[in-house]
């Protein structure tokens, strides 16, 4: 497996906040909840460590979580959704991982329904960058 066949990674030209700012109004355009933003670099700077810009955006679509749940609660561990924005080597990155991936762990989710989300995230994602 590749790293290709689990995670949707674009690169963007706007600046870290821009690029944070973009991704939370293309999850609003769409219609998915926020649920959390977690500051990665503030956490681990309180905690004495030193980290390049992260944030992990966690959104969730009630309509596909409930489908995917009433087929199997353990796919609540690859739930919600998950945006990063982070820097690395001075770029501004967007990446998320493809949903897709749950239906090669968990048989009864059906791939075309994880087709549908991944499509949905790889398109917030576009519009992000």
């Amino acid at each position: 497996m590749e790293i290709g066949d689990f995670v949707y990674i674009v690169e963007t030209e706007k600046s870290f906040d821009e690029a944070v700012v973009s991704v939370l109004k293309a999850v609003e355009s769409r219609g998915w909840a926020l649920f959390n933003v977690y500051d990665i670099k503030e956490r681990l700077a309180a905690k004495g460590f030193e980290q390049e810009p992260l944030k992990i955006i966690e959104i969730c679509s009630g309509k596909y979580a409930n489908a995917f749940l009433n087929e199997n609660k353990l796919v609540s561990l690859c739930m919600p959704c998950k945006i990063n924005v982070f820097e690395e080597d001075g770029k501004v990155k967007i990446a998320g991982m493809k949903p897709t991936i749950m239906s090669e762990f968990f048989k009864e989710v059906k791939k075309e329904e994880t087709e549908e989300v991944e499509k949905i995230i790889e398109e917030i994602i576009n519009n992000s960058k």
